[in-house]
């Protein structure tokens, strides 16, 4: 199986899928610390605005998650694994821009964001018309 995944090209795509999963991970122990540190107690997700930005940045990975994840799949099945892998980088990246802006100050977030929704926007719509040229091909 393993050999399959490696001769296809889709190990970068699994590399690719778990560093973003290993970052969103580290978003959501991110929050955790400032539960803490700002004082804010469980299930309370208001009431502290450097709190709540840190809140936000795991809550709004989480929310692109959903559709940045399908989508790297689709594109590297029907389009090419390393465009696909490369994408994902370029979205890594993008959310720990947006982490880090955003974490600072609201207005700083634009770059982060940028570069995280362009990659999963390209994604999904080259998956999709990968899929679609297949199914009637």
């Amino acid at each position: 199986m393993a050999a399959d995944v490696v001769s296809a090209g889709l190990a970068p795509v699994f590399v690719v899928m778990l560093l973003a999963l290993l970052e969103y991970f580290g978003f959501a122990m991110a929050v955790g610390r400032a539960r803490y540190r700002y004082g804010v107690k469980a299930p309370a997700t208001a009431g502290n605005e450097d709190f709540e930005r840190v809140y936000r940045v795991q809550m709004n990975t989480l929310e692109l998650l959903a559709i940045f994840l399908p989508s790297l799949w689709a594109f590297a099945i029907f389009v090419s694994p390393m465009w696909a892998a490369g994408l994902g980088v370029v979205f890594i990246i993008g959310r720990l821009l947006f982490f880090t802006g955003y974490v600072k100050a609201a207005e700083k977030r634009s770059l982060g964001f940028g570069l995280s929704m362009f990659p999963t926007l390209f994604l999904l719509i080259g998956g999709l018309f990968g899929a679609a040229r297949a199914m009637l091909g």
